[in-house]
């Protein structure tokens, strides 16, 4: 498909320094980014940070610095955190932002022209850390579902009429059944929205603290921040739009190219914003919902609950430089179905990283390159005719894209990474059973077919890992002498070119070795 393809991360919350959980969401989220384009597909990737609220402005008294100073700080360290883990991410907002700003006012405006806001009087329970409102029944223990403290609050707030959205959503649930995912998620949504009595209508501003945007027409009130938050979804696309034709593709606007959003990507604790608050917001104001929310699950470290009391937080920096940004990033991507939990551990990780990325494809390229460099001149060899093994391994490697395809269009990033490391075990076992170094002297022109097999075999598992391990893959392309137009989907049902040179080859995948391993430990 050449369609546009929106996908976001959520807005980071500032109140804290990034971890593994942020790592890990814009690490998926740039995975998707980057298949998408390498399909051919004009991507928009999304991210940034939340800056506003009362727990902001509490951290920034603590700190002893204004919300706008503590904010800069922790906002660029957001968006150094996705260099560092190399997210090719193609815009970064912020809350603060006067686009941002003017977004919020759009959407207001609009709710409030359609008569979905009123002004009333609020009185219930708060959270501060949550940024949410519970109703007496949802509390446990005297204490929010997420074990935060809450407070009574009393005061006067604008309302969006979320209590007429209950059947709607239902609706609307019923009628896009891939709008949650994963499946297992939907349930829950669904119960919350079928909630006896039906949903209640929704406080949208507060006036007990000042760091935030203020409702139009009515600067004592903030605009609740959830309303502003997940507005920086449609803010960043430039909302209200400008006059261009949808109809114009040389004069196409963002908002009207981009939106819907193909896929939100978040944290299971932020799902019922997604799913139930953002379509109500959007419907009510004649705009159209996202086309799906993908919500995965949490990291543990050693099976315990990562938190700052137990010690055991997780700095993405510090596992880059231990073991390098790819590796990180193939570990979480691969090692558990995403959507569900995962335990972190330093053991697992290296296991993950030495079976499959040094032993299944590092081995495989590393013996095909070498055999190459030392047999052929260092030059792809000229192939024979291909035996039904050889033409079976390439076509499992071709095949392996549809696969990734279907994939990646479920979110379902493990069961990708499986695919390709499958052609890596093809690949081994066809070097293992063609034995390429006896038939060097047995029957040179097989030896050549063979080589020429393997290495293509591991240029298509290169171009379908790339989005996963970019630097490796491109070192590794590069290495087998593979020009920019052979490292495209569309060039696996193609072949490298015989006489291409190669590079003296040095293995890309190291096997990380038990005592680094100690040492992090």
């Amino acid at each position: 498909s050449s369609d546009p393809f929106y996908i976001t991360t959520p807005i980071y919350y500032v109140n804290g320094q990034p971890h593994l959980g942020h790592a890990y969401t814009s690490v998926a989220t740039d995975v998707i980014a980057r298949f998408n384009r390498k399909d051919g597909r004009p991507v928009y990737f999304l991210s940034g940070t939340d800056e506003h609220g009362q727990k902001v402005q509490k951290s920034a008294e603590d700190s002893g610095k204004t919300p706008s100073e503590f904010s800069d700080e922790v906002s660029s360290n957001f968006r150094a955190l996705l260099g560092e883990l190399n997210c090719s991410v193609d815009d970064f907002i912020r809350t603060t932002e006067t686009r941002h700003k003017k977004g919020v006012a759009e959407l207001w405006k609009r709710l409030q022209d359609k008569d979905q806001i009123y002004l009333g009087l609020y009185d219930g329970w708060y959270s501060i850390r949550d940024e949410t409102f519970y109703a007496e029944s949802e509390l446990v223990d005297g204490k929010a579902p997420t074990g935060a403290e809450v407070q009574w609050v009393e005061e006067e707030s604008y309302f969006f009429r979320l209590s007429s959205w209950t059947q709607p959503l239902l609706d609307f649930y019923a009628k896009h059944p891939d709008f949650i995912g994963p499946e297992g998620r939907k349930n829950e949504v669904i119960a919350f929205v079928n909630q006896e009595g039906g949903l209640r209508d929704l406080s949208i501003s507060r006036t007990t603290f000042s760091w935030g945007i203020s409702v139009p027409d009515d600067p004592k009130h903030v605009i609740y921040v959830w309303l502003d938050a997940l507005t920086n979804y449609l803010s960043a696309l430039g909302l209200p739009g400008d006059s261009s034709s949808p109809d114009d593709p040389d004069n196409m606007n963002k908002l009207h190219k981009f939106w819907p959003a193909d896929v939100h990507i978040v944290g299971k604790d932020i799902l019922r914003f997604h799913a139930v608050f953002w379509p109500a917001f959007l419907m009510a104001a004649g705009l159209e919902p996202p086309r799906r929310v993908f919500a995965h699950g949490w990291w543990t470290k050693d099976g315990e609950k990562i938190s700052k009391s137990v010690g055991n937080v997780l700095n993405p920096k510090d596992l880059i430089a231990k073991y390098s940004v790819d590796f990180l990033r193939y570990f979480m991507i691969s090692e558990v179905p995403f959507g569900g939990d995962g335990d972190f551990s330093h053991e697992a990780l290296v296991l993950r990283v030495n079976s499959n990325l040094a032993n299944e494809i590092g081995n495989l390229a590393q013996r095909a390159l070498v055999m190459i460099y030392k047999n052929c001149d260092g030059k792809i060899p000229e192939p024979g005719l291909f035996t039904s093994e050889d033409e079976e391994l390439m076509q499992a490697a071709l095949s392996a894209l549809s696969t990734a395809r279907g994939y990646i269009h479920n979110q379902s990033l493990h069961r990708y990474c499986d695919c390709v490391i499958s052609v890596a075990r093809l690949g081994n076992k066809y070097i293992d059973t063609q034995a390429p170094w006896v038939l060097r002297k047995s029957d040179p022109a097989r030896m050549r077919t063979v080589l020429y097999v393997l290495i293509e075999t591991v240029r298509r598992m290169s171009i379908l890992l790339e989005p996963v391990i970019p630097d490796s893959c491109t070192r590794l392309l590069d290495q087998m002498g593979a020009e920019d137009n052979m490292r495209t989907f569309q060039s696996m049902s193609l072949q490298i070119s015989p006489g291409t040179e190669i590079q003296k080859p040095t293995p890309i995948f190291p096997r990380i070795e038990v005592e680094k391993v100690t040492k992090v430990v």
